[in-house]
């Protein structure tokens, strides 16, 4: 019995010929072909060239709008080393400058505001002035200040009047700028050598063991300079530079009371009693009242922090300890207020005696 089979063209596949196999047409579902784009709708070929799913398809010979190198061929930005912006600036560890919202910053110097405070600095003749802005109610008030420059020829910047809203803007929130504020540059700071050298050094000075609040140092510049101090002695760390704020407490004294910066309180301890001077630090375990120690002479008074008072190698380093007579249920006072009272103390020692 023959058994019937279907017969194989030439060139299918399993014939065993040579040849390209043959297979059924496709359906096409409009799927681009080979080339043309992975999901590119197919489309009938023209001579501007094929449509795709991103744009036209270039005839063959023409040049495709995206000829030329790609932004990823070539080398790589990155070369294997990291690189630095030296210009760039590290904030994280900077030192906050003075609070100044307004367009018009310091350039290389400080903002002062409040009549007094102005008024000093701006006929102090060691002082240089850069601006000065000041509104309607400011500039009455200043008008005797700047005739008195001019009479005393002093170099000073004309006045630029503006609104009490950009005044506002130049301080910090709540400043009492009494419709003036001025830009100076800070004051030359003397040595501590350079202040008790001489035929003539100056019979009281004060020391500060870590006061750190403008408003106290501020403060106590102005009874200082009320009292006759000759200098406020501060450590380079841990106390307060000379702001507007510290220059609005002093009402004026900063003109007048030079702050010197030391490095070390109790070299410095070292050096005031070699030149003469009795250093007396007020401390509420002092053995005897301020007023009962003999302070006619050379005389430097050292006070601390309030809370912490005066460490403990500066009460070491000091000739004596002395309180002063508080009672009542409150027995300390203000670091600032110890400091007026203290220096009142001393004064009246100095004018009975001397």
């Amino acid at each position: 019995m023959k058994h019937s089979h279907r017969s194989r063209s030439p060139g299918a596949p399993g014939s065993g010929k040579s040849g390209k196999a043959s297979f059924p047409k496709r359906r096409s579902f409009g799927f681009a072909a080979k080339g043309e784009g992975r999901f590119a709708p197919k489309s009938a070929s023209s001579s501007k060239g094929t449509k795709g799913a991103f744009g036209s398809k270039p005839a063959s010979g023409s040049k495709p709008a995206y000829a030329g190198k790609s932004s990823f061929a070539g080398k790589p930005a990155y070369s294997g080393k990291p690189t630095f912006n030296k210009n760039r600036r590290d904030k994280r560890h900077e030192r906050p400058e003075p609070v100044v919202r307004g367009e018009e910053k310091p350039r290389d110097g400080v903002l002062l505001w409040g009549l007094h405070a102005a008024r000093a600095a701006y006929l102090n003749p060691k002082r240089r002035c850069f601006r000065i802005w000041m509104s309607e109610t400011g500039q009455t008030a200043f008008a005797a200040t700047l005739a008195e420059a001019q009479e005393n020829l002093l170099k000073r910047p004309d006045a630029k009047r503006v609104d009490r809203s950009e005044l506002d803007r130049l301080t910090p929130p709540g400043s009492v700028h009494q419709g003036i504020v001025i830009e100076v540059a800070p004051l030359h700071e003397p040595p501590l050598h350079e202040v008790i050298a001489g035929d003539h050094p100056p019979d009281l000075l004060l020391m500060l063991d870590q006061v750190t609040d403008p408003h106290n140092v501020g403060a106590i510049l102005r009874s200082a300079a009320a009292f006759g101090a000759g200098a406020v002695i501060m450590t380079e760390r841990n106390a307060p530079v000379m702001t507007g704020v510290q220059a609005k407490s002093a009402s004026g004294a900063t003109e007048h009371v030079p702050q010197i910066h030391v490095v070390n309180l109790a070299r410095a301890l070292d050096e005031l009693q070699q030149a003469g001077y009795w250093c007396v630090g007020l401390a509420e375990e002092g053995e005897k009242n301020l007023g009962e120690l003999d302070l006619s002479g050379r005389t430097v008074l050292v006070l601390g922090a309030e809370g912490d008072g005066l460490r403990q190698l500066t009460r070491k380093k000091c000739n004596e300890l002395a309180r002063l007579p508080t009672g009542g249920p409150i027995g300390s006072l203000n670091v600032s207020n110890a400091a007026a009272i203290a220096l009142y103390e001393v004064r009246r020692q100095k004018s009975k005696f001397g």
